[in-house]
């Protein structure tokens, strides 16, 4: 029997999503390249309200384990606001 592993993944906002990029000093193309997605969907990603054409949550997710595995943490809602930092390096 296989058994799938489930890793959570957050509801991340739209302006988690900058500030990860803004702390990698990513583009949005580069974004789109290590999400494996394109620019388009990366620009409706970053745009979304509630207006126009909606991404997937398959894309979301692309896009937060693309930004984790080049060192972004997120940091869920807990009363001070959600949030993203970069993750302590092991030493």
């Amino acid at each position: 029997m296989i058994q799938k592993v489930s890793r959570e993944i957050l509801m991340i906002s739209i302006e988690q999503i900058r500030g990860a990029r803004g702390l990698l000093g990513w583009s949005q193309t580069e974004l789109a390249e290590a999400a494996g997605r394109s620019l388009p969907t990366i620009k409706r990603l970053e745009r979304e309200h509630g207006e126009g054409p909606i991404v997937s949550d398959d894309v979301r997710e692309a896009v937060q384990r693309a930004l984790e595995k080049a060192g972004v943490e997120f940091i869920p809602e807990n009363g001070g606001g959600a949030g993203v930092r970069m993750k302590k390096r092991k030493r």
